[in-house]
Formats: C-alpha cells, structure tokens, sequence
C-alpha cells in the first residue's frame, strides 16, 4: 500500500514539472525583465520646452512609436520565439548536463582527493613546523622591551 502512494506521489511531481500551468496574464512574475525591456516614447523621445513641434505630429509620432513597437515585438517574436526557446533550452539542458555528469563529480572527486593532501600536509606542519616555532617561542620568551621616555 505505502509503495503504490510513494509511486503514486512520484509520478504526480513529475507530471507537475512537464506540465505546469502557465500565467498568461503576468509573463514576468519573478520580475527579470522590471527596468531593463521597459521602454516607452517618453524614454526615447522627448522635445525640450521652446522646440515642440505640431500638437499633430507628437500624436502621430507617438502612435507610430507604440504600434510599431507593439508589432514589430509580435512579428519577431512569432517569427524566432520557437526556435530560440528551442536553442534556449537545448543550452541550458547541455548545461544541466555538464553539471550533473562533470562538474559535480569533479568537484567531488577533487574534494575527496584534497582531504587525503591535507592530512599528509598536516602532519608535516605538526611533525616540521610546531616544533621549530615552540623552540622559538621559548627563545623569545626571555627578550623584555622596555621604553624609557627621556626629557
């Protein structure tokens, strides 16, 4: 009974994961893109006071701005979203890859390694070292400074 849950269960979390349900209302909720994509007419173009032009011609460059950002967004992104998202995640799963099955292993075998050099390097500074400094240590034990302020 346990082990048809915990299968259960387990085959839940991976549907969860390939399935999840997508915001369509809020398409940044971790918020990466906040200040860098945000760009609006006034950003871009703005008419310093004594040099406006026609109340008509700011409208319509105003419009002409906005929508053709708008669709110039849509078409690009209509046109390349798929196959960039493809060659996006094709990246990051190679770099899932190289994690998981080199960079952790090495770092792990590095670890492994390493302990076995520092216990070799600490003998040597325990059996080398700590007596050569105890015996100074005892040498310099006796040296008395004193200061004499003179008028």
């Amino acid at each position: 009974m346990m082990a048809e849950e915990h299968t259960d269960l387990e085959a839940q979390i991976v549907k969860d994961i390939h399935f999840k349900e997508i915001d369509l209302v809020n398409r940044d909720p971790k918020n990466i893109n906040e200040d860098i994509v945000k760009v609006d007419f006034e950003d871009v173009i703005a008419e310093p006071v004594g040099t406006y032009s026609f109340d008509g011609v700011w409208k319509v460059s105003y419009t002409t701005f906005t929508v053709s950002k708008y669709w110039c967004y849509r078409l690009l992104s209509t046109l390349l979203g798929v196959p960039l998202a493809l060659l996006w995640g094709f990246l990051f799963a190679c770099i899932s890859f190289c994690h998981i099955w080199a960079v952790v292993p090495c770092i792990k075998s590095y670890l492994i390694e390493i302990q076995c050099i520092s216990h070799i390097y600490s003998l040597c500074i325990r059996t080398f070292c700590n007596p050569l400094f105890a015996a100074l240590g005892q040498i310099c034990s006796n040296i008395k400074v004193m200061l004499r302020k003179e008028v």
